[in-house]
């Protein structure tokens, strides 16, 4: 599993002209699955999402995590994410996962971050062409992937 994750003022996400999820101070998680992913593995990532510390203190040091500063997250599947552009102009999508397996993955991990922060976390739409604003705070952006990816 990788993902991009950026500390936003807000970010919201329009699908077909229509607002699917938004948020204000908090994470724009960008999430892409591969077919090895595992439940361990959406459980590592929603734990170290919500409890990394990339939110200013009162001194300004990033000393909190989205939890201490009671912060939203809103998740947008990305499976290009898991692009291979090594050879070629082409990218290899192949380290995706394919639908059928990556929706029940984006779905879970849905559902253990809203467990982890206790409110409901806004998502876009699996699989649909869709637009994405943000107002990122920092800025701050950080790639991470799941130990098993490594």
């Amino acid at each position: 599993m990788r993902t991009v994750i950026q500390r936003v003022r807000h970010a919201s996400v329009t699908v077909e002209g229509r607002i699917t999820g938004q948020i204000g101070p908090g994470l724009l998680v960008l999430a892409g699955f591969s077919p090895t992913d595992t439940a361990t593995s959406l459980d590592w990532m929603a734990r170290k999402l919500t409890q990394l510390r990339i939110f200013s203190d009162a001194e300004g040091k990033m000393n909190h995590s989205v939890q201490d500063v009671g912060g939203q997250i809103l998740v947008v599947s990305q499976f290009t994410l898991l692009a291979d552009a090594r050879k070629g102009n082409r990218p290899s999508y192949t380290g995706a996962a394919p639908p059928p397996i990556a929706i029940p993955l984006y779905e879970q991990f849905v559902r253990q971050l809203e467990q982890l922060l206790g409110q409901p976390v806004p998502t876009g739409e699996f699989g649909a062409d869709m637009q994405v604003e943000l107002l990122n705070d920092g800025p701050v952006t950080i790639v991470l992937d799941s130990p098993e990816s490594n």
